[in-house]
């Protein structure tokens, strides 16, 4: 009798202990479907590092599903950018409104979504004129990511972005970002 008391508590432990770890498996995989997926997770945020990229060549980046362009600016593009300020202002080169560039390092960078502010089609880059243009209805932006010709209403839309060093983070709110909100030079993404 003593054996068969020995046994059944015996079974009874493994009983329980089989159920305990089924309990945790089914536990397990209940979180597992309540996280998010990791290509949702890392899309929320996308490191650039700005120092492969190549004056006036258009590069094309991902960030949440969205097209990003990521242009370096040559010197004859500041140039260009320090005439054109200066005739609309009347101020010398040294007062240049880079606003809608962003300074890594020593190298200005044009950084937008590239969808069209019209209706949404995406922008091609043309080098010899250093501008976008959006073939559905014609609007076109310099290689700032103004709108040069209408219809589109605004700029190319900024990412929210961070630098880092080298490295830029595209969506965190970093305070260059933040700056260019509360000055009106982008809308929030």
């Amino acid at each position: 009798m003593a054996n068969d008391t020995k046994r059944r508590d015996f079974m009874g432990m493994a009983l329980g202990g089989f159920t305990a770890l089924g309990g945790l498996g089914a536990l397990y995989a209940m979180k597992r479907t309540w996280d998010p997926l990791p290509s949702v997770k890392a899309a929320g945020f996308t490191t650039l590092d700005m120092t492969i990229y190549k004056e006036n060549e258009l590069a094309v980046e991902k960030w949440r599903g969205k097209p990003i362009f990521v242009l370096k600016q040559s010197k004859e593009m500041l140039d260009t950018e320090n005439k054109n300020m200066s005739l609309l202002t009347g101020k010398t080169t040294e007062a240049m409104d880079k606003k809608r560039l962003i300074k890594v390092g020593d190298a200005y960078y044009m950084v937008c979504v590239g969808l069209c502010t019209h209706l949404g089609c995406i922008p091609g880059y043309t080098p010899e004129d250093k501008s976008f243009l959006c073939a559905c209805h014609g609007g076109m932006y310099d290689d700032t990511g103004m709108v040069t010709k209408s219809p589109p209403p605004r700029g190319l839309d900024i990412p929210p972005f961070k630098i880092d060093g080298t490295k830029l983070v595209l969506g965190e709110e970093g305070p260059e970002y933040k700056k260019m909100l509360a000055d009106g030079i982008t809308m929030p993404v």
